[in-house]
């Protein structure tokens, strides 16, 4: 079973630091930091569907 408490943080955590990066005017590393964090989370929740099946 995927850990939704880590996949909640890992968001959680990204959406804050792009936040920041907004506050900075960087849009450019908010959206690449977003992008990151969707693409981690989905990489860790498809390992962890898969290990569990």
């Amino acid at each position: 079973m995927p850990d939704y408490e880590l996949l909640y943080h890992l968001m959680v955590n990204a959406s804050e630091d792009a936040l920041r990066a907004m506050e900075a005017g960087d849009y450019a590393l908010a959206r690449e930091i977003l992008i990151a964090a969707e693409l981690a989370a989905e990489e860790r929740y498809l390992n962890e569907e898969t290990a569990t099946v």
